[in-house]
């Protein structure tokens, strides 16, 4: 367990990387082109190597797409992908620093919401570190100083997504495969990003074209070594360090964009982080007591 746990850890580290280089090449190309369209072309890819990744481990891709809860399986596609249309968004409005800050207040929103969407009981030192990590949101919101910039509420918004989204996760694992749910993942993302992209179609330079290509592969990598980090290690001990994103992505943020790293921010992030990995090692408590 001891090697499985050192090597789920790497592995998430790697995942975190990955996804922050992925998190700076979308800003990029955001920048210069329609969100959408980066999305689409994202998603195609996406959708290509989730077939053959469901089509490997089921044998079909009959048998990876039949599910007795088709309806949970589609709505929670479409957070997902929608998710993924506000965030990117944010990245570009508000910049990788700030919107990461903000975004690493999802599992604290997957804490509070676990009771009304999967019946889990949360207990009042969870609710305490929920209640603490939103204050640190209100830091890095700074409401009432200055003027509050109404995109701050994108990564919140993507934030409360792909917490609900996290949560429906475990919700169809009750009776689907992870191969299953992994199929309608980007399956049904690919066809609503097509169905709003295709209509924001620009033309890209050569030069970005190669950028796309990375970003394609990078988001492929990413979930593939985040498949493998579960695999080989509890999800509770490696989840504390799906963090780092926010360590890395501020790092493209400050290096490679040139963004700042302002006070507020640090102290929120902080106390964000610390309120997320408390209510993270109290609900490893929980199951291991139940």
């Amino acid at each position: 367990m001891q090697a499985d746990a050192r090597k789920g850890i790497a592995l998430m580290m790697l995942t975190t990387i990955i996804f922050a280089c992925q998190d700076g090449i979308s800003r990029h190309l955001a920048e210069e082109y329609n969100v959408f369209m980066v999305v689409m072309i994202r998603y195609w890819f996406f959708a290509a190597f989730v077939i053959s990744i469901a089509r490997a481990q089921s044998g079909s891709i009959r048998k990876a797409a039949t599910t007795s809860q088709p309806a949970v399986q589609i709505f929670r596609s479409l957070l997902l992908a929608t998710e993924i249309f506000v965030m990117v968004a944010g990245f570009v409005a508000l910049g990788l620093v700030e919107a990461h800050a903000i975004f690493a207040a999802y599992p604290l929103i997957v804490a509070a919401l676990s009771g009304p969407v999967l019946g889990e009981t949360v207990g009042w030192r969870r609710w305490v570190a929920i209640g603490v990590g939103f204050v640190g949101v209100l830091v890095i919101l700074e409401p009432g100083f200055g003027v509050f910039s109404p995109a701050a509420i994108l990564p919140l918004i993507a934030a409360v997504m792909f917490a609900l989204y996290s949560l429906l996760n475990r919700y169809v694992a009750r009776r689907d495969s992870a191969a299953t749910s992994f199929f309608w993942t980007g399956v049904t993302g690919a066809v609503l990003a097509t169905a709003v992209g295709a209509w924001f179609w620009e033309p890209m330079t050569g030069g970005d074209w190669a950028w796309m290509a990375v970003l394609c592969v990078s988001g492929a990598a990413g979930h593939w070594t985040l498949i493998r980090t579960y695999e080989v290690a509890e999800a509770s001990m490696v989840q504390p360090f799906a963090y780092f994103q926010l360590v890395w992505g501020s790092a493209i943020g400050l290096f490679v964009f040139g963004e700042t790293l302002e006070l507020h921010v640090a102290v929120g992030a902080a106390i964000v982080v610390s309120a997320g990995v408390f209510t993270l090692i109290r609900a490893r408590k929980a199951r291991r007591r139940g």
